[in-house]
């Protein structure tokens, strides 16, 4: 592989690190929730491009249109009914963080359950576009090219709508101080709620993306829950420039560890740059500094 191609291959895994922690972000640094369940929506939404790829021969770029509002839908449905209790009787916010993990916890091995009834524990994966294409002199697939267009197309338009609009404004508001944006008319309930649910559309759309180029299992939700709260501390918390970095480095680690040092070392990169960030700068790449 050469130099190219690994640092393709590596923005093509980044893209998809930073969405995945995007919407993370965007339920801790907004709703308070730290969700354990994350990454389990994440391959649910890849299982579901995979029905839809196989049953019904709806390609993954069309799946979108359908995975994205069901996994806002059920992003909702899943605070409604299961968080919203916690948030109402949750005294501060320790107790609620503590509330969510625990919660979230158990929703994972939940989640995890059906997946594995209906699909079964091997690795699933499905042909979309697996054809070289080259760029700047380097081969790579066209399905991982499309991923990270993808990517990265659908993480700045996030930003621009949380920058730009004034809903995004008011969310934005509800992230940095609850108790003042309630002092200027915003729902902050009704605010965590929504971006609750955001968060499990951008986890869907993390998975339709990832199905593309990545094989999968029902138990692998784990890892990418893992990676996203990785992406999001290095980051900062709440930040969505931050995650985008941090995904785009941890994903060009990874690739460069694995080609050019030991595939079984890339684990072993990531926390290793994961603790040489917290030493270094512990609110996060983009985050500030709390006095």
């Amino acid at each position: 592989m050469t130099l190219m191609t690994a640092l393709i291959a590596g923005l093509v895994l980044g893209g998809t690190y930073a969405l995945a922690a995007m919407g993370l972000t965007l339920q801790y640094g907004i709703a308070r929730i730290m969700n354990l369940a994350y990454g389990d929506m994440i391959i649910t939404a890849a299982f579901a491009a995979f029905v839809l790829q196989g049953a019904a021969g709806i390609n993954p770029i069309l799946g979108l249109l359908i995975a994205v509002p069901g996994g806002f839908l059920l992003g909702y449905a899943v605070y409604t009914v299961i968080l919203a209790p916690l948030v109402a009787r949750a005294p501060n916010r320790g107790v609620l963080e503590v509330d969510s993990i625990l919660t979230t916890f158990g929703l994972l091995f939940v989640v995890q359950g059906i997946l594995l009834v209906l699909f079964g524990s091997n690795y699933t994966s499905y042909t979309f576009l697996n054809e070289p294409v080259n760029v700047l002199g380097a081969t790579i697939a066209a399905n991982r090219l499309i991923a990270l267009i993808l990517a990265l197309g659908l993480g700045i338009t996030l930003y621009l709508l949380l920058t730009r609009t004034r809903w995004g404004t008011a969310l934005r508001a509800v992230a940095v101080s609850p108790q003042s944006a309630q002092l200027v008319g915003i729902d902050i309930n009704r605010a965590a709620a929504f971006a609750f649910a955001l968060g499990g559309g951008l986890a869907a759309s993390a998975g339709v993306v990832i199905s593309m180029y990545q094989t999968f299992t029902a138990t692998g939700g784990v890892v990418f829950t893992m990676k996203a709260l990785i992406v999001v501390i290095m980051g900062g918390v709440g930040n969505l420039v931050g995650a985008l970095a941090a995904g785009l480095i941890l994903g060009l680690v990874e690739t460069l560890v694995s080609t050019y040092a030991d595939p079984g070392l890339t684990l072993a990169a990531t926390y290793a740059i994961f603790l040489a960030v917290l030493l270094w700068r512990p609110q996060g790449l983009f985050g500030r500094a709390v006095r």
